[in-house]
């Protein structure tokens, strides 16, 4: 089944390498280079999933994925944390905004299809709340 997934990071590298490995899986991929761009998005839609860099200007993706957690029409949406950082100050903040997950750079194509695809099929067989 295709998905529609937000990608929201400031490397255009990054965005482009994304959207290639999840759109392979026939999901139609949402690119935008910042936070704010994100949250502008998010005011009209409602992807499936997200993938936030956890660095960018504007607005990291902490800031979204808390705002999005307290929007009854977007918190369903699984948020992923794309970061460089491997350590227990970085998990800790992700828990705390609300973040599905997390995914560590370099990111693993095959791994991270598959961490996408299970959350949002857990989210899609699990009642909404």
């Amino acid at each position: 089944m295709a998905y529609t997934i937000l990608v929201a990071d400031d490397e255009p590298a990054i965005r482009t390498m994304l959207e290639v490995i999840l759109a392979a899986d026939g999901h139609e991929i949402i690119t935008v280079q910042d936070g704010k761009a994100a949250l502008e998005y998010l005011q009209t839609h409602t992807p499936d999933a997200m993938l936030l860099d956890v660095r960018m200007p504007h607005m990291d993706g902490f800031e979204i994925c808390s705002r999005v957690k307290r929007i009854k029409r977007l918190r369903n949406s699984p948020v992923l944390l794309l970061t460089g950082m491997d350590d227990e100050q970085t998990r800790d903040h992700a828990r705390l905004v609300g973040a599905d997950d997390v995914v560590h750079k370099p990111v693993s194509g095959k791994l991270l299809r598959g961490r996408v695809n299970q959350l949002i099929e857990s989210r899609r067989s699990s009642p909404v709340t």
